[in-house]
């Protein structure tokens, strides 16, 4: 038993055999792996330059070019795209007026659109179907009913109407859906509707599908009128019941015809109503579906009785309750339940009740509890989690407990096994309720703590820059050291990821960053702390100043320089117009005794370090001496280094090489070449497939084609630079789209 949401229809139950049900997970995966449809890029792009594409009406609406016709199919996804993305405005509706667009199911759920936009764009077409679930309160339901009886044919073809969370104006009086006389399918939940609209609506000649949960009804004996018709009814939490139990059960007793029957409840107003039900032998003799989730005093044994007197059924809903937890629940075939005691009635759940926040919470409460050790990657499940966290995102017990799901579902090696689609859709969801409730700080760390995962942060599109300033943000108010380890960690990674552009836009939140990040730095290094906090740091300072002249100016002002010994910082060297401030007896005297240094990654990055500042002589203009000696230093200290394809403890990562190319054309200076050169090899034997390709793209090739072809070139510099040409002519050649050297590579 299936669940079923149309976009356009409310809940039914369709009875799938339980194979095919089971194949809905791997559904879910192969759809999330696959590309998007070419019709769905297309709508994408369409929308995302429809101010470019269409004229403008005099009223300032929008109106589609003379010649654009497009299929009943392709208007309804048009408008759903629409709608999902926010962008269905008084402006953009206009857009469905006249004859261009030929829509049958309409969905304008959350649409801020007034009355009158709303009757212009669809009142006019031959609708079947409408979902106006929580449209803005300018357009109330007397106004949507009103419209669409103004179209004779909708009147008495219209099947299916979702009204859920819509307004009405507190001096409406009845609501009159009389003349809608084709509706089959009619949802009002949590909405202002009363006893006397049940009694109008119950009159409709052909409804079978009636939801009027959470409502004003105090008496829903005007349902016998519909006793004969109708085949579904959903009363999830009619706390404004003043009939007596007896009173209730007499009524549902005659709707013979019923195929579903929700009388679920908030668990906390402990309701016995499906107590009492589960007690009757004659009563429902048809239904295959019965939700009592959330009722008290429910056992297993009378529910599995009351199954047994109706093998019929095909579903159960037993979530919040004390039942399902009998071996019948799972070896009864075909019989789905939604409950909380294992995986499959957890996800029945989670995708039964999307809607509903007092269930979700209960039952993604139950799925932490199941995932906690998790060593099977469940996309399917995943998925559910992110759609009650795209539906409730005001709702922090919601997005506190999917947080938790998300981060076990996704840990460790996990992650790896998910579609990337389907994880930036969680890390985009993960990031809004980071914005929404920014001072629960348990609610943060499962986010965070997500987003540390590193198949999330390399391989899954998201919004970085928004990401990077948040994370910076919090960083600064936060000294939780777990907490600051993990967005620490984020930042690091982050900052590698956006343009030197992104990185000056960020101004002040890379500003307050870099000074939080160097008082890290020098709390770790005053406790003599070499901890896995102190590595983050010194890898987000490293990414944040690479290319940045903003980053290291900021560097500098907070006293970096009198820590830049453990930071080795030689990105800042790279900004010539900062070299004459880092040119002082102690920065020159401590970078020269970090030379020698023993430990091979240290003196790598001093010498960095001395060949950016020594390729510039102005700085050293009354220290020509000094200069001298440091390059003959330098020279001598690559010599003897291994070779360049050796291995580092410290990860050297390059976002370009743009700052190496005028130390690769300073013939004068053998020594800078030199470095540049070795560091160059490095890289590229490690990564080739990023270093090649950045080398050939920034057209770094002729620059060693050039030492590789002096005549004065340095000896060692030819031999390393024609060890690159050779070596790596391979991934050249694949990334080269016409000659970059005058000679050939070999």
């Amino acid at each position: 038993m299936v669940h079923f949401l149309h976009p356009g229809l409310s809940p039914r139950t369709i009875a799938l055999p339980d194979a095919q049900k089971d194949a809905l997970g791997s559904c879910v995966v192969q759809e999330e792996a696959s590309p998007y449809s070419l019709v769905n890029i297309c709508l994408h792009v369409l929308i995302a330059n429809l101010e470019k594409l269409c004229s403008e009406r005099s009223d300032g609406t929008l109106c589609l070019p003379e010649h654009w016709s497009f299929p009943q199919e392709v208007a309804d996804r048009f408008l759903g795209v629409m709608t999902w993305q926010g962008k269905l405005t008084d402006r953009t509706a206009s857009i469905f007026r006249g004859n261009q667009m030929k829509l049958k199911l309409v969905n304008i759920q959350k649409a801020k659109i007034s009355t009158a936009a709303f009757i212009k764009a669809f009142c006019h077409h031959r609708l079947i179907e409408l979902d106006a679930t929580a449209v803005h309160t300018d357009l109330p339901v007397p106004d949507i009913i009103s419209g669409l009886c103004s179209n004779s044919w909708i009147q008495q073809n219209l099947r299916c109407l979702l009204l859920d969370s819509t307004s009405i104006p507190r001096d409406s009086r009845v609501l009159y859906f009389g003349q809608l006389t084709g509706l089959r399918i009619l949802s009002v939940f949590n909405v202002c509707f009363h006893s006397e609209d049940l009694a109008n609506v119950s009159q409709l000649p052909k409804l079978e599908s009636l939801d009027i949960s959470n409502t004003l009804v105090t008496n829903i004996s005007a349902l016998l009128t519909c006793k004969n018709r109708l085949k579904s009814l959903t009363m999830h939490y009619l706390k404004c019941l003043t009939m007596t139990k007896s009173q209730i059960l007499a009524v549902i007793r005659e709707l013979k015809c019923l195929l579903h029957l929700d009388i679920s409840d908030h668990r906390q107003l402990k309701s016995d109503l499906a107590f009492h039900l589960l007690q009757q032998k004659d009563i429902l003799p048809n239904v295959v579906s019965l939700d009592i989730s959330g009722g008290s005093y429910i056992t297993d044994g009378a529910v599995e009785l009351f199954i047994r007197q109706r093998p019929a059924m095909q579903f159960v809903g037993l979530l919040a309750t004390d039942a399902g937890y009998s071996d019948f629940f799972t070896t009864k075939q075909g019989l789905r339940v939604a409950g909380g005691v294992n995986m499959r009635q957890i996800s029945e759940a989670l995708s039964r009740y999307r809607n509903r926040s007092c269930f979700m919470k209960e039952a993604l409460y139950r799925l932490f509890t199941e995932t906690f050790s998790m060593q099977v990657t469940m996309p399917a499940v995943l998925k559910l989690v992110a759609v009650g966290m795209r539906n409730h995102p005001l709702d922090l017990p919601v997005q506190f407990t999917a947080s938790a799901c998300a981060l076990n579902l996704t840990r460790q090696g996990l992650a790896r096994g998910m579609p990337v689609r389907l994880l930036s859709e969680v890390t985009c969801l993960l990031f809004k309720a980071l914005k929404n409730f920014p001072h629960y700080q348990q609610l943060q760390k499962n986010c965070l703590l997500s987003l540390t995962n590193s198949r999330i942060l390399v391989d899954v599109p998201f919004d970085r820059f928004d990401a990077a300033k948040f994370v910076m943000r919090w960083l600064c108010k936060h000294e939780n050291p777990k907490m600051q380890t993990m967005a620490v960690s984020i930042t690091s990674i982050l900052a590698l990821q956006l343009s030197p552009e992104q990185t000056a836009q960020l101004q002040e939140e890379l500003f307050m960053a870099v000074k939080e990040l160097l008082a890290i730095v020098k709390q770790k290094t005053t406790e003599n702390l070499d901890d896995v906090t102190l590595l983050f740091t010194l890898k987000a300072l490293w990414n944040l100043t690479d290319e940045s002249p903003a980053a290291c100016k900021h560097f500098i002002e907070n006293q970096g320089l009198a820590i830049f010994i453990q930071v080795l910082e030689n990105n800042i060297a790279e900004v010539r117009e900062l070299s004459s401030k880092l040119v002082t007896e102690d920065v020159v005297k401590h970078v020269s005794s970090l030379l020698h240094s023993k430990e091979m990654e240290v003196s790598y990055f001093a010498a960095g370090i001395i060949a950016h500042l020594t390729s510039d002589s102005q700085p050293w203009m009354s220290r020509d001496l000094q200069r001298t000696a440091l390059l003959q230093d330098l020279y001598a200290t690559i010599q003897n280094w291994p070779s360049s394809s050796c291995k580092m403890t410290a990860l050297v990562t390059y976002r370009s090489f743009k700052a190496f190319f005028p130390l690769l054309g300073n013939f004068s200076q053998p020594e800078v070449q030199l470095w540049a050169l070795w560091a160059m090899y490095h890289v590229c034997s490690k990564n080739p497939s990023k270093y090649c390709k950045m080398l050939v793209e920034e057209e770094g090739l002729p620059l060693l084609c050039d030492i590789r072809e002096h005549s004065e070139a340095d000896p060692q510099a030819q031999k390393i630079a024609i060890s690159i040409l050779d070596d790596f002519r391979m991934h050249f050649v694949n990334y080269q789209r016409h000659p970059l050297c005058s000679m050939p590579l070999t």
